[in-house]
């Protein structure tokens, strides 16, 4: 019995000396725990992602160092391209502001053990410092930045498919702006942020016009308008002068900023290749006499001109309302028919040679008459060899030179015209040449008042000297009423 609590004696005894040693052993560790944090930082923890475990506050400071020295800012580009930009070529620097310390000393070394499991991530201000003028360097050296990779924004501008005309979307390009580039870089790496996407940021040239700019779409509506424009000028005699779409298409400008428009100058060239083929104001003229010879009468002042500035106006208002069917020009000028023979079959006919007066009424022969024209001798021959216009039409006409009035008044060159002469006892032969009038065609009074009733203003005179030779012998001194 003895014995046996001996035995147990013993081994209480060296039970209670084990746990006194383990006991020993674990202040000694905890003690040591102790003094070891507090100079180092509890396992598992990291500082802004820096593994501090373990570590003194210089060693972390080295770390960070480090991590600043690893930093790269990823810039993202337009069509999936990305470049990097890195601590070292921004020169980043840890700035030790006492932070490291601050963490360090606000740590409880006797909480050590407590700390052994879990992780714990310390977010804190990292101070540091970088070169910002090697910003601009590091920027001029990217390739987003050389001219070979750079396409220009371009505005959203309309083209002519063939078929109509459209809008075509603006292409966005990829011309960075340096300014805010260098603003979007600065803000990222004060942040720390490891990724920069530039589109996002703002940073790329817009183009000013997009597809859906209103007066953009207002203009292709515009052409669209006056490509179905259809407008027809028929002047007779198989002379018709159209504009369609696809001549309306050669006269729309695209200027290299792709804005269209209609260009008047080139409406106008066309006008005025109509009026070259049609006007007959003061050109020549095919003349078939009374006595059936055709002669060629150059000069006077009878036939049609196209007013080309105010028909080329006419045509382009037309053509931005899409207008179709016919129209008219406007004229400086008008004869009384629109064939190729504007003469018409109404007009008097003067042959000097002869001193005959030919009345015709469409083309009918109303009167036929000797007449008296402009005094050869004098120089008041009356002007020949070309087409006139009446210029007016009087009845009991006063001419307060010579104290007369006549009954009927038909002006058509300068101040002469065709006038009954009831003074003269006889008309024709060569009386012209001494005794004849200041200009005028005196005629007797039936075929005065054949022409008076037969002629409007604005119809046709043909005078000429005889059928082997147009013009005669042209007044030197001005022609006058009498």
């Amino acid at each position: 019995m003895d014995n046996s609590k001996k035995k147990v004696s013993i081994g209480l005894i060296g039970l209670v000396g084990m746990l006194i040693l383990l006991a020993a052993i674990l202040a000694g560790l905890y003690i040591f725990g102790i003094h070891h944090f507090t100079n180092h930082f509890y396992m598992n923890t990291s500082i802004n992602g820096v593994n501090a475990g373990n570590k003194t506050v210089n060693q972390v400071k080295y770390a960070i160092q480090n991590q600043l020295r690893d930093y790269t800012l990823v810039l993202k580009e337009r069509g999936d391209r990305e470049e990097m930009i890195s601590g070292d070529q921004l020169y980043m620097e840890y700035v030790d502001d006492g932070t490291i310390d601050k963490i360090m000393k606000e740590q409880d070394p006797k909480l050590w053990v407590f700390k052994i499991v879990g992780t714990k991530d310390v977010k804190a201000p990292a101070g540091f410092d970088y070169s910002e003028s090697q910003i601009d360097t590091i920027l001029k050296d990217l390739a987003c930045f050389q001219p070979e990779n750079i396409t220009a924004p371009e505005n959203a501008h309309i083209e002519d498919n063939g078929t109509t005309y459209e809008v075509v979307e603006a292409t966005q390009g990829n011309v960075l702006k340096m300014d805010a580039v260098k603003a979007a870089v600065k803000n990222a790496v004060n942040k720390g942020e490891t990724e920069l996407d530039l589109d996002a940021a703002g940073c790329y040239e817009s183009p000013a016009v997009s597809a859906d700019d209103e007066t953009l779409q207002q203009k292709v509506q515009t052409l669209n308008t006056m490509v179905t424009s259809n407008i027809t000028y028929d002047f007779g005699d198989n002379r018709v002068y159209t504009v369609d779409g696809t001549t309306i298409r050669t006269w729309i400008d695209t200027s290299e900023d792709g804005n269209s428009e209609l260009n008047r100058d080139k409406v106008y060239d066309w006008v005025v290749q109509m009026a070259r083929g049609t006007d007959t104001f003061g050109l020549e003229h095919e003349f078939t006499t009374s006595t059936g010879a055709t002669i060629t009468l150059d000069g006077g002042d009878y036939g049609w001109c196209i007013n080309r500035d105010n028909t080329t106006d006419d045509l382009i208002a037309a053509i931005s309302t899409g207008y179709v069917g016919a129209m008219d020009p406007q004229y400086l000028y008008k004869g009384v028919d629109r064939g190729i023979n504007d003469i018409g079959g109404t007009y008097a006919e003067v042959c000097i040679e002869s001193q005959t007066m030919w009345v015709y009424q469409d083309g009918q022969l109303v009167n036929e008459s000797p007449i008296v024209s402009g005094n050869e001798s004098t120089g008041f021959s009356t002007p020949s060899g070309g087409v006139y216009a009446i210029d007016a039409k009087k009845a009991d006409a006063d001419f307060p030179t010579w104290g007369i009035n006549v009954k009927y008044w038909l002006p058509f060159v300068d101040s002469a015209g065709i006038h009954p002469a009831t003074w003269r006892g006889s008309f024709g032969g060569e009386i012209y040449k001494t005794n004849g009038s200041h200009g005028c065609i005196n005629a007797p009074m039936e075929a005065a008042e054949a022409a008076f009733n037969c002629l409007e203003i604005g119809y046709p005179v043909v005078v000429y000297f005889s059928d082997s030779q147009v013009a005669g012998v042209q007044p030197t001194n001005e022609v006058h009423a009498g």
